[in-house]
Formats: structure tokens, sequence, C-alpha cells
């Protein structure tokens, strides 16, 4: 597939005025349009900038608020649930975990549920985040129904993702951040963009054939990671971040695919902990070095050249592509040209 390099401030600077054009006040503009290039930097190329296209078109449609008035409706010194106000998902959840970790800074643990969301993008970011800020966390959110309870063949469950995050010393922080189904559903609508084939085993046809086509796989079923195991974890998900919060769960949440009109109502659940909990901060997290020395010391496979942690790779990506900048398919450019266009915004990114 051909590519074209990007460089990092270049296509956030464009990406921001995207978005402060279809009506995003400037803090949720600038949260937005970092977090999607974020995850690009990551090699998430499935939760970047692709996802602009869809997000402008439910602002254009009003299915989106762009003047959220995001508000704690619950709150004790631990914890807080906030009413996102259906507002773009990726600033209503950045609140919640800031909100978050400001709360366990304090009070040594706390919770954060968010609802009345959209869909919030890359949860590692948000774990990333407070890792950084020397606490443990971890993130959950809701998503719209396309995996079948384990021995059934109607979708009801969303992929469902979860994320956790460990500071380290030396800043290696382990980052671990998986879809509780086999792949995430934006790995399925990329391929799609790109026009790629996706690998068997991902997804069935809505007549319960394996397939390799993404269009098919969207209309069908998307299995679960790890089988009954997945389907468990998947159950968690969605108990923490709807059932939980108060947002809308299973075939009630709104695919912002499927309808440009239908509001999602999803919801998001961060807990954080500060990692002093129980041993000296510097005590902790030379232990976790400790610990993460040991892992990667451990005799390999002969065709294993390194044994990596959760995040490292992604680590290793965004250095990468800091550098040499972020490559995006002529289709995503083009997609991106053409939203641009609308607002009436002349520049392109090539």
């Amino acid at each position: 597939m051909s590519t074209i390099s990007i460089p990092k401030e270049k296509l956030t600077n464009y990406v921001k005025n995207i978005f402060l054009k279809a009506g995003l006040e400037e803090e949720a503009a600038d949260v937005t349009a970092r977090h999607l290039v974020f995850a690009n930097l990551r090699g998430v190329d499935s939760h970047g900038v692709t996802r602009v296209s869809i997000y402008c078109k439910r602002l254009a449609a009003g299915t989106i608020n762009p003047h959220p008035q995001i508000r704690v409706e619950r709150e004790t010194p631990a914890s807080a649930l906030l009413h996102a106000d259906n507002g773009i998902g990726i600033y209503s959840a950045t609140k919640g975990m800031e909100m978050a970790i400001e709360k366990a800074k304090k009070s040594g643990i706390a919770v954060v549920g968010v609802y009345e969301s959209n869909h919030c993008g890359m949860l590692a970011a948000y774990t990333l985040q407070a890792a950084q800020q020397d606490c443990i966390a971890m993130a959950t959110t809701n998503a719209p129904s396309l995996i079948a309870p384990w021995g059934g063949k109607e979708p009801f469950f969303g992929t469902n993702p979860f994320s956790y995050a460990v500071p380290v010393a030396g800043g290696q922080d382990i980052v671990f951040d998986m879809a509780t189904s086999v792949a995430a559903r934006g790995k399925i609508l990329l391929a799609k963009q790109n026009n790629q084939q996706i690998p068997l085993g991902w997804a069935l046809t809505k007549d319960g054939e394996p397939t390799t086509d993404p269009n098919e796989a969207l209309e069908g079923i998307i299995l679960p990671v790890g089988g009954h195991k997945g389907y468990g974890l998947m159950v968690m998900v969605e108990v923490l971040s709807a059932l939980f919060t108060g947002a809308q769960f299973g075939p009630h949440v709104g695919d912002m695919y499927k309808s440009a009109t239908a509001q999602q109502r999803v919801g998001h659940t961060f807990i954080v902990m500060r990692a002093d909990l129980f041993h000296d901060l510097d005590k902790f997290k030379q232990r976790m070095y400790q610990f993460v020395h040991e892992i990667k010391s451990v005799a390999k496979l002969k065709d294993t050249e390194e044994i990596y942690l959760p995040g490292e790779l992604e680590r290793i990506q965004y250095q990468k592509r800091a550098a040499e900048g972020i490559p995006l398919s002529r289709e995503l450019l083009e997609d991106l040209t053409e939203t641009a266009h609308r607002y009436g915004i002349s520049e392109r990114l090539i």
C-alpha cells in the first residue's frame, strides 16, 4: 500500500483546523486532534485521523453536541459521575481521566464514570496520562453491538476495549490496550478504507461463515478474543462502562457508522490509584524497573530477537514516526482533504 509521511505537528494543526471549522471549541478541537495524531504516532492507525471524517459527519448532522456542558452529577472525595452532554467523546473522556487523577492524588484511589458520551478513541492515551503522573490506571469503554454473546449468533456486545498503565523508573511505562474482540472494529474499517482484506479468524458473515472481506465482517459478527474467556471480559467491560455509569448498553448503543443521526450514549470508566499507596514511590518504580528488566532477560525462543513489554512496540513506533513523519495512505489523505474542503479549507497536506 502506497503511503506518504506527514510531520506530526503539520497533521495535528490540519486536523485541529478541521474540527474548529466543524464547530468544536478551541480546547475540544485541540484535545481531539492531538489524541488522534497520538494514536497514529503509536502505530494505532485504526484509532487515528481515519476517524476525522465520521466525527465531522456527526457534528454536521447535529448528532454530536459541539458545545457540551459537561457536569458532575454525583461526587465523593474518591469518585465522580460526569454527564458528557453528548459532547465529542475524546474531550469528555479526557476530562474524566483528569478528574480521576486529581482525586486519586488527594484520596489515594479514585473512580470516575462518564455517560451520555461518544466514541473516545484510544484508551491507552488516558491510562498513559495517569502513569506519567505516577499513578496506576485502568480504563474501559463500551461500543456499538458487533459481537454475539458466547453461543449466540446475533450481535449484542461492542468490541469493548480495556486498558491499563503502570509507571516505571526511567519513563519506560507499561501500557496495555486491547479490544476484547479478536480485532478492533477500527482495524476492519481501516482495511475497508484502504481496500484491503482482513485475516481469517477476525469475523464471520451475517450467515455465520468465515470471511476476509471487511464489508462482510462489518455486516456480520466480529469474534471475541480467546473464545468464552474474551466473552467474560467483554461482559465486565460492559458492566463497568454502561450499567455502572448509566450509559446505554449492548444493542441500545448508537452505531455511528450505521446511522448519522443516532446518538451513541456510550460510557467510560476510569479507575486510578497513586503508585505510592503501599510503598514509597521511588521504591515501587525501581521494583517495576527490576521487574521489567528480569522479564526482558528471560531466555528466548530461537526465533525471538527480543521480549517486549506491553506498550513497548508502540513506544518504539512513536519515536520513529515522531522523527520521520506519520505514514498515511493516499485514500486517507484524500478523505481528509475532502473533509477539509467541505469546511472551506483549501490547504492540502501534500
